[in-house]
């Protein structure tokens, strides 16, 4: 059954219903995954700003994963030493549990601006690093930069759009930010002709800070956070959201943090170690590699527009449990797979890992109230932060145990697994609803926290 449509009351613009409009018969119609949202202006301003965000955060992901093995040979990194190392990097997202909650006392947007130029900047630091320590440092410190600013994109695009379409609007940005990862993979093509190799590819990162600040005082700051902000007598505490997080929010933030850390960890070696998959197991080359993520990639990331639209007509829940389950089931047969029927394996693997990702990015901003929202979001992402660690950690000891890095993934799906039989038995239906109604503020219990 589809959710009500409830109109939002953050539009800036009258909504004009079917009924009061003439429909133009003689127009194509486009197949529903090609239409765009119904946005205002000012909502097309925020969410084609706000998605950059995620893109280059693709960019500076995809990175690692595709280079790994050149990294590996370039800093002399031993084949059992790759899990640790890997564990560490993800652990740098922990950071963003600092910054992120800032966006809850000094607004969304000042918030984008400082992230981007401090994830930018280490990003661009890991191509000077002259051992692995010192690329494990600078990538550290960039995903706690990247992630924050990851965090507060979603929680200012899901202020601003209309509930009916809110899940569409998430998905779609999940959407173009994922090609960033196409990005990556297109100049990964190039490695063997860009100066300085890897090094080179992470350096470029740091172009896109001349593009992206003036951008950024492009976009408006959330009509919600300045309305919240309206109804404070003093100014807040450095640490008020997450104190209020623990204490409004116990419930919805343990089943989203849970969720959230069991599918990081048989998802995140899942996917780090896929090109190395491919060219240790299968033997291709860089630019095999590429044009895989490139022109698959191009399909498979659709599952992020189609998981929005799907989970606004029939639910966050049902839709959201249902692709978390079936991509490790993909993802255990294509890491047992060992002919061309990988390149299909894989590309549904990416549909379906970008649909379930998207509901619950979409959850950990709609469960929560203002007040509090980008401290939820920012646990969200250290949840599956710390996830993804543990799981790279253990995939190290299983491949250890098991002479293999592509058997120790398969063990890991269990955990993947178990996350979708949580969300299905104990999350809510948010699905068309205010984010009001969903999460009111509750002024007693955030006031009783801010003073104790």
């Amino acid at each position: 059954m589809r959710p009500a449509a409830c109109p939002s009351v953050m539009s800036d613009a009258p909504i004009v219903t079917p009924s009061a409009a003439e429909p133009d018969r003689a127009a194509p119609r486009l197949p529903a995954w090609l239409q765009l949202p119904p946005f205002t202006p000012r909502q097309w301003r925020v969410f084609g700003i706000s998605t950059t965000a995620g893109f280059f955060d693709q960019y500076d992901g995809a990175l690692l994963s595709l280079a790994l093995k050149q990294i590996q040979r370039g800093l002399n990194i031993a084949e059992g030493r790759l899990g640790a190392m890997l564990s560490i990097i993800r652990l740098g997202y922990l950071l963003s549990l600092l910054i992120s909650p800032l966006a809850d006392i000094f607004g969304r947007r000042r918030l984008l601006m400082y992230t981007i130029i401090g994830y930018t900047i280490f990003t661009g630091a890991s191509a000077l690093a002259p051992n692995r320590h010192g690329f494990v440092a600078s990538q550290f410190v960039a995903r706690g930069f990247s992630g924050a600013e990851a965090t507060v994109s979603l929680v200012i695009l899901a202020e601003e759009v209309d509930a009916a379409v809110r899940g569409w609007a998430i998905g779609l940005q999940g959407a173009l930010a994922l090609s960033g990862y196409g990005l990556a993979a297109i100049v990964f093509s190039l490695i063997a002709i860009i100066p300085y190799g890897w090094r080179g590819l992470y350096a470029l990162a740091l172009l896109p800070l001349i593009l992206i600040i003036p951008l950024r005082r492009m976009l408006p700051e959330s009509r919600r956070f300045e309305a919240e902000m309206g109804t404070q007598a003093e100014p807040r505490r450095l640490f008020e959201p997450i104190t209020a997080l623990v204490r409004v929010s116990p419930g919805p933030v343990a089943m989203v943090v849970a969720v959230a850390f069991l599918n990081a960890m048989g998802w995140s070696p899942a996917s780090l170690f896929f090109p190395k998959y491919l060219q240790d197991a299968h033997h291709w080359s860089p630019g095999q590699v590429s044009s895989l993520i490139v022109f698959g990639g191009a399909i498979g990331i659709l599952g992020s527009v189609v998981a929005g639209r799907l989970s606004d007509r029939y639910g966050r829940r049902t839709m959201g449990a249902l692709f978390l389950l079936a991509g490790p089931i993909f993802a255990i047969w294509m890491y047992a797979t060992r002919n061309d029927s990988v390149i299909g394996l894989w590309i549904v693997r990416l549909f379906l890992d970008t649909a379930g990702a998207t509901i619950l990015v979409a959850y950990s901003a709609e469960l929560f109230p203002t007040s509090h929202r980008s401290a939820a979001a920012s646990a969200t992402t250290v949840a599956g932060t710390t996830g993804a660690a543990l799981g790279l950690l253990l995939e190290g000891y299983l491949y250890a145990a098991s002479g293999s890095h592509w058997r120790a993934i398969q063990l890991l799906m269990g955990f993947s697994i178990a996350a979708a039989v949580l969300m299905y038995l104990t999350f809510p239906e948010t699905a068309g609803r205010e984010l009001e109604e969903i999460a009111p503020e509750h002024r007693g219990a955030a006031q009783h926290a801010a003073i104790s």
